[in-house]
Parts: structure tokens; C-alpha cells; sequence
């Protein structure tokens, strides 16, 4: 029963809005941003910066070479935030203006990376109302990928998913949820006779108790239990006290991993008693290449995290960050300046955490046990 279990994980994935529009079948562009109207300026926006995008785009075309990262470690699981809704539906929430969504008929940009669980408990996924989700929980599912966080019960929304690794001996079971402090509505919440997201409404011991409780009923002996939250603010590396103290919470209820994720950039990372805290992950795919604002935070660089962990204890041996970066709207590895003051950063920001960030070639580590 020992043995190593490996997890991929990724931030948000945004492939609404610019990124549908690159590929061969998108949505209408039609958008209700204040200063954006039509979801292709964003991509000309991106090429106004880095050059000419060809269109349509394959559905490889926005992963690049995190294709090549994902061949690499065919056994890991891998999870990642879905950040839109998949639909045609023309129906809006009326509190935002900011809405994403993504064609069904693009669908194979998700397939291709194979990943297996799609966290759906975010502040986009409903941005085209309840039809919208139901419409997202139906496509990805009848393309045979799995999502958590989101349904069109309360009890559908909170069923953790389980992904089997080594031959069955083991399973990753994945929690998905998200917190209003990331922008998620709170009548977004799913209800036992409503569609919606697995929001918690606070972060203190009884959402942490809700949590646990949550996963010690689905999960056993030899599981490792994850919890993916979608919280926080876009920018800046400080971590709210109340965060800290929540995924300490989950780590002591019997949770080895917390994946956070909503800030735009990477956040600290924290190992606690062998447990792993990501506080953000950053974007992984999105549109924003060539829009102005908060640069100090390089938000087009972009990370993913492999992490291997103890089959029996769960915690952490070893974590890599590997990085990238956004150009034409595709990703590609970073190099070695990008690499380094990315390595800096992190390095300072985790500081504060006691977790030592540490130059490996052409990635981070951040060793374990």
C-alpha cells in the first residue's frame, strides 16, 4: 500500500471570452464590460503586444508547452479550476458585468489536457445563470470529464470527486469549494433543490468542520484528500490571517492538500506538518496578455505545481513549480531571467510561511519531508 502519488495541479483556466474566440467554433463576442464590447479586442489586444495570432487556433494552441509538462508525468493526477461557463445560453447575471462563457463547440480545448477533475466552484460559472451551469455540468460530463463544486443540487454541488491512482490502491478525492471574499454571489449557493456552487460562507470552525466532515464520509483509508477553494483577492502575496488558520483547520480535520486559487499571480506556499497549502495558484490560461495594470506582479507568468506525495501518510516529499509564460496567447516555458525573479519573488513571499523556495534548472522546489 506505500508508494508515491503524484498531483498536477493548475489555477484558474479562463477559456472564455478571447480564448473562445481564438478557436473554430466560439460563442457571439458579444460582451457587457464597461470599456470592452466585443470579446476579440482582447485578442487584439494580445497581439498588439506580442504579434500576430493565427485564427482559428488548434484546441492545443492555448496549453503550448504545458502539453509537454503534462506527457512528462502521465501518472499524476491532475486537477485544475474551470473559471467559465460552457453555453450558449444568452441569459446574464444581472449583478456583474464582467461574464465569461466558452462554446460547447470548443469543448475539445478542455479535453485535450486531459485532466482529470475540473473544480467548478468559482465566481464564473453561473455568470450565465443557472441554465448556463447546468448547460457546463452537461457538456464537460457528456465528454466524459469530471467536475466537483457545482450542480444542480446542494448535494450534487458537494460531492468530492475520487480519482484512482496505482492500480486502485489508492485514490485522490477532491473537494471542491468557494468562498465569497473571490466575488462568487452568495445567492450562487447551491440549495437542496437548487442548481449551484459549494460556498462557504465563512472561514471559520464550523465551515472547516463542514469540510472535513464532507470528506471523512467519502473517503477512506489510503485516500488523499484534497480541497480545491476558490478565494481571496487578484493581486498581492500577503495571506489573510483567516486563510492561514482555515487550511490549518483542514490540514489538522485530515485534509493533505489545499489548492487555493483566484488571485491572478502565484501566492505563498505553506507545508504544514507534512500537509501542503497553496494560497493561490495564479492564472494558468487566460486572456489578459496586453491588459495594463498591477505589471509589478508579472501576472503573465504562470505556474504549475508537481507535487508528490506519501501514498500512506499523504504528505508532502516534493514540490516543483514549474514556470511559463503568456505569449500570442499560448504557454510557453519561461526562460531564465522570467525563471529567476519568479524564484526571487516567491522565495520573499514565502519567507513569512517558513517555507523555503529553492532555484532547481529550469523550475522551483520547494523539498518536503
Amino acid at each position: 500500500m506505500g508508494g508515491t502519488v503524484r498531483l498536477l495541479l493548475g489555477g484558474d483556466v479562463m477559456t472564455g471570452r478571447g480564448i473562445d474566440q481564438l478557436l473554430a467554433r466560439p460563442v457571439r463576442p458579444r460582451l457587457t464590460e464597461r470599456h470592452v464590447v466585443d470579446a476579440r479586442d482582447y485578442v487584439a489586444l494580445a497581439e498588439r503586444r506580442s504579434g500576430p495570432i493565427p485564427r482559428p487556433v488548434p484546441p492545443e494552441y492555448p496549453w503550448g508547452d504545458v502539453l509537454e509538462l503534462i506527457a512528462e508525468v502521465p501518472t499524476a493526477v491532475r486537477l485544475m479550476n474551470l473559471e467559465t461557463s460552457v453555453t450558449h445560453s444568452e441569459e446574464r447575471e444581472r449583478h456583474k458585468t464582467v461574464l465569461y462563457r466558452m462554446s460547447p463547440d470548443n469543448l475539445a480545448v478542455l479535453e485535450v489536457a486531459g485532466v482529470d477533475v475540473w473544480g467548478l466552484a468559482n465566481n464564473h460559472v453561473l455568470d450565465h445563470g443557472r441554465t448556463g451551469l447546468l448547460d457546463t455540468v452537461d457538456a464537460l460530463g457528456s465528454a466524459g470529464l469530471t467536475t466537483a463544486g457545482a450542480g444542480a443540487t446542494e448535494a450534487a454541488a458537494w460531492a468530492p470527486a475520487a480519482v484512482a491512482v496505482q492500480g486502485g490502491a489508492h485514490r485522490v478525492v477532491t473537494l471542491c469549494i468557494a468562498h465569497p471574499s473571490s466575488g462568487v454571489p452568495r445567492h450562487w449557493r447551491a440549495r437542496p433543490s437548487r442548481p449551484g456552487v459549494a460556498l462557504v460562507e465563512g472561514l471559520g470552525r464550523s465551515a472547516a468542520d463542514r469540510v472535513t466532515d464532507r470528506l471523512a464520509a467519502t473517503s477512506g483509508a489510503g485516500d488523499v484528500r484534497v480541497v480545491s477553494i476558490h478565494w481571496g483577492t487578484n493581486w498581492g502575496h500577503d495571506v489573510p490571517e483567516e486563510q492561514r488558520t482555515f487550511a490549518r483547520r483542514l490540514l489538522a480535520g485530515g485534509v493533505h492538500v489545499v489548492v487555493g486559487h483566484s488571485s491572478h499571480h502565484p501566492r505563498p506556499v505553506e507545508v504544514v506538518d507534512g500537509g501542503l497549502v497553496l494560497y493561490g495558484c495564479g492564472d494558468l490560461v487566460n486572456d489578459y496578455e496586453g491588459i495594463r495594470g498591477y505589471e509589478q506582479f508579472r501576472g503573465e507568468l504562470r505556474v504549475v505545481y508537481l507535487a508528490a506525495l506519501d501514498a500512506t501518510t499523504g504528505h508532502l516529499l516534493d514540490l516543483e513549480i514549474v514556470p511559463f509564460r503568456s505569449r500570442r496567447l499560448r504557454l510557453e516555458r519561461a526562460d531564465v531571467n522570467d525563471t529567476r525573479w519568479l524564484a526571487g519573488t516567491l522565495a520573499a513571499a514565502c519567507r513569512a510561511h517558513g517555507t523555503r523556495v529553492e532555484p532547481a534548472g529550469d523550475r522551483l522546489r520547494v523539498p518536503g519531508e
